[in-house]
């Protein structure tokens, strides 16, 4: 039974806002509970752990789900069932936001099935609840039995008009130049994650230094409110105590040590490292059951593997350490030879190979209409997004078979991580399409992420999307031990298993784009940091250097084959007119050339994005626009249709607009009738000589595109078109129906009217 007496303590953030932590009111039954406020945003995490481990695990069973409820937002879920259902993306890169660094903190053989749940139970739309996410999750296991190496606490730190923030507004981020999510325990950084439009290394470390000095006031909190509920609930599990069996381990360090350092000076390919490794495990079997007897070696048996494998991490990282001999015989600072192609896939919109050491990413990009945007519903927010990133890691880049089950938390942080790195690059106006990267991990040892920012950089200019610049990304890794430290670019897989940092960063060649680092030692410097981030800037030259000898910059046009997307841009008065009545005009449009249209209304303009195949498609549709949309002007000759015939002239239609061709502008010679002029439907080409300032109505002549007789004279002018004169009654009169009658006489006396 969890605590029943409703403790909480309140700290500030730097800008002055109050955050508070509570525990002992929600689910008390859980191992332990806190519930985060800030504002009107509250989250709520529990923490479970079991009793006992299950017969035969060998690993530490964690468990982190993030789940916003859409009640917190005051909403009803769009699906179908009308209820929470499976944790979408961004839920997911939350869940990551907090297992990574939580994780490492928990005691080496702790194995007890552990379950923490966050829940976003009430949210403000301009605060961000990741952060808040991870501080509940470690004030629910700072405030439980569980044996637990915290506090944490998370930050976001951004620079908005050259200021840090710490955990600002949702909307201020729109002006920041960067923003990294920091963890961090009081004494250590465990994690960093975030994007950056080109920022300098010195810029990132002064960040990090500021987030670090804002989350030791969280963690003290945290300290502070676990003083303050005391009591039995506090006092942490005991872990077993795992005995040693010291006779087998000095065994297994006796035979297997040479032939494991062997291995690491000279076995320069994953598979040879793989096998020689299988093999020597094998052979070490062999000898312990001629060693200890078939009677006693059964009763060895099950720790062998535990003890050959720490053996095998620290005998590789002591060569490294102590001869700088890394597995595939490299230079620290040096990244495996790289071959790059572009254009491979001829029927995709842009596409690229890039290779580098035992690492390939297949990458192809799409273009898309607006229609086909990602819709992003989450319970705070429903939102589209023009840029589509998908990272997929089938089983056989690594030579493994299993089942494909769709995409888990690695590939969606994986893909994250490049999409966040490529947005930074990308045309911010005048490039309407849709963009959908999707990169295939054909083969795997270490940093396929970065092979998709690669790749990726190099479709979009393949494809013809004129960004800003190359990016390339570099995986960076660090080995420390007995006061000894050595800094690795572009990691193998097997170095990152055995190192202590994974530094991921990616840029162009004025700065960092995005980054991602995981932790696993404590007691990083900032001296270091700084040191790797300078490693990591060398080799994401040479990267960039390399696949600027395959694509330099973007083609100047796109593919033949490629869609094309015309703008237009209209009076907002004219959208209606365009979609028409029920959407008739539009689809119309769509069905007859076979083009998608999309209309938009921003700053009362509309702008309609015409999506196609072919140029006759879209020019044929830009016409009938042009017809709707067209502004007539004193001056203008148009093809038009009789569509009214009256016995003072006739009305021409003409691109959705229509005019008077009154009988006196039908020919330089006089009409008596009209009706044996024109017959309805009859096409004519006329020129506007008119167009009243006040009604807009348009006054038309044929006469004016014919040549004027010879000798024809003048007639005295006439006022002008539709303009009210003073007639003898007193008053005003509209005399366009009386045209070519001639003047009338109102004094009875001098006869009829002439």
């Amino acid at each position: 039974m969890g605590l029943q007496t409703p403790t909480s303590t309140t700290f500030h953030l730097p800008d002055g806002s109050p955050v508070t932590i509570e525990t002992g009111k929600l689910a008390t039954q859980a191992d332990g509970s806190a519930m985060v406020r800030q504002g009107d945003t509250m989250l709520l995490a529990t923490v479970v752990s079991a009793h006992e481990i299950r017969p035969g695990q060998d690993f530490f069973p964690l468990s982190v789900d993030y789940q916003e409820k859409y009640a917190a937002a005051g909403r009803v879920p769009g699906n179908f069932f009308r209820r929470e259902a499976r944790l979408n993306d961004y839920e997911v890169l939350i869940c990551r936001l907090i297992d990574r660094p939580i994780r490492p903190l928990f005691p080496d053989g702790y194995m007890y099935e552990t379950q923490i749940i966050i829940s976003l139970i009430s949210g403000d739309k301009d605060t961000l609840p990741d952060t808040l996410a991870c501080l509940a999750a470690s004030a629910a296991l700072t405030l439980s039995n569980i044996p637990f190496e915290g506090p944490i606490s998370e930050v976001r730190v951004a620079r908005i008009n050259g200021e840090y923030v710490v955990n600002p507004k949702k909307s201020a981020l729109v002006d920041a130049d960067f923003e990294f999510v920091v963890a961090a325990t009081l004494d250590n950084i465990l994690m960093v994650e975030g994007q950056a439009k080109e920022c300098q290394e010195a810029d990132m470390l002064e960040a990090l230094k500021i987030a670090h000095e804002a989350i030791k006031v969280q963690c003290q909190a945290q300290l502070d409110l676990a003083q303050l509920v005391g009591g039995p609930n506090l006092i942490k599990r005991t872990m077993p105590v795992v005995e040693v069996d010291e006779e087998l381990k000095a065994a297994v360090a006796a035979f297997a040590t040479s032939k494991i350092q062997d291995m690491a000076r000279s076995a320069s390919d994953k598979h040879l490292r793989k096998d020689t490794l299988k093999k020597i495990k094998e052979e070490l079997k062999a000898s312990l059951l001629e060693t200890f007897g078939a009677e006693v070696y059964p009763t060895k048996e099950g720790n062998i593997g535990k003890y050959y494998d720490k053996l095998k991490k620290h005998t590789i990282r002591m060569v490294a350490l102590e001869e700088n001999i890394r597995l595939d015989g490299r230079a620290m600072n040096q990244v495996r030879p790289i071959w790059t192609e572009v254009a491979y896939l001829p029927s995709a919109h842009g596409s690229a190979l890039f290779n580098r050491g035992e690492t390939q990413a297949l990458t192809s990009l799409t273009l898309g209409t607006k229609l086909d945007e990602m819709m992003e519903d989450t319970a705070m927010e429903l939102k589209f997004s023009k840029f589509i990133l998908h990272y997929n890691f089938p089983a056989f880049s690594v030579g493994e078979a299993r089942p494909n089950r769709g995409p888990g938390r690695r590939e969606v942080g994986h893909a994250n991580l490049a999409a966040r790195s490529l947005k930074q690059v990308l045309p911010t106006e005048g490039f309407p399409y849709t963009l959908r990267i999707v990169s295939d991990i054909l083969e795997s040892n270490g940093s396929s992420s970065m092979a998709t920012v690669c790749a990726g950089s190099m479709a979009m200019m393949d494809a013809g999307v004129p960004i800003k610049t190359a990016v390339a990304g570099i995986a960076m890794g660090m080995i420390a031990e007995a006061g000894k430290v050595v800094i690795l670019s572009d990691i193998l897989g097997d170095e990152d298993a055995l190192g202590d940092m994974d530094f991921k960063v990616t840029g162009t060649e004025k700065g960092i784009t995005g980054c991602q680092m995981d932790m696993k030692i404590d007691g990083l410097s900032y001296e270091l940091l700084g040191k790797a981030l300078d490693q990591a800037r060398e080799g994401r030259l040479h990267i960039l250097g390399e696949m600027a000898k395959t694509i330099k910059v973007s083609n100047e046009d796109l593919k033949p084959h490629a869609p094309r997307v015309h703008e237009v841009i209209i009076p907002g008065e004219f959208i209606g007119a365009v979609i028409g009545p029920g959407g008739k005009i539009i689809q119309e449009m769509q069905r007859e050339t076979g083009t998608t249209i999309n209309i938009e209304e921003k700053d009362k303009m509309g702008y309609i994005n015409i999506f196609g195949t072919s140029k006759e498609a879209l020019d044929a549709v830009l016409e009938r626009i042009g017809k709707i949309v067209y502004m007539p002007k004193v001056g203008d000759v148009v093809d038009g249709t009789v569509a009214t015939i009256m016995p003072y002239g006739v009305f021409v239609d003409f691109g959705g607009k229509s005019g008077l061709l009154h009988v006196s502008e039908m020919s330089w010679s006089r009409i008596d009738n009209v009706e044996e002029m024109f017959n309805e439907g009859d096409p004519i080409q006329v020129k506007i000589v008119d167009v009243d300032k006040k009604t807009g109505k348009l006054r038309l002549s044929a006469k004016e595109l014919m040549p004027k007789p010879e000798g024809y004279v003048e007639r005295e002018p006439r006022q002008d078109f539709d303009r009210p004169r003073n007639d003898d009654r007193g008053g005003y009169r509209n005399d366009r129906n009386d045209r070519d009658r001639g003047p009338r006489n109102n004094d009875r006396d001098r006869g009829p009217r002439r």
